[in-house]
């Protein structure tokens, strides 16, 4: 499974989209990071190796600077952040490029 890029003009536009049928009871992976982000660069194709790794799950990349309204209503607050859906509810949130830490949020909710 491929990594989807996406861009949210509002935060309820993003809104609209994780809650979106195609998402229902499947886990959604957010990768919520910025291009200048050295953490963030470093993790990228870790998530996106897992993308490969776990087809049952949903991976986004959204780019705080293109988002920004998002990113403030979801609280980003340090990058990269990882938030973890299902069914439009938050489940979970990690910050920082921690390997281990994302393994095991992603095997958790899987």
């Amino acid at each position: 499974m491929t990594v989807q890029k996406l861009h949210f003009p509002s935060a309820q536009s993003f809104l609209n989209e994780i809650n979106d049928n195609k998402y229902k009871d499947r886990l959604v992976a957010i990768d919520f990071s910025a291009i200048w982000c050295p953490p963030c660069q470093y993790i990228k194709p870790i998530f996106h190796d897992f993308s490969d790794e776990l087809p049952q799950v949903d991976f986004i990349e959204i780019d705080v600077d293109e988002s920004d309204e998002v990113a403030a209503a979801v609280g980003i607050r340090a990058m990269p952040t990882f938030q973890f859906y299902r069914n439009g509810k938050k489940v979970d949130e990690m910050t920082g490029a921690n390997l281990a830490g994302l393994k095991q949020l992603l095997k958790q909710y899987q």
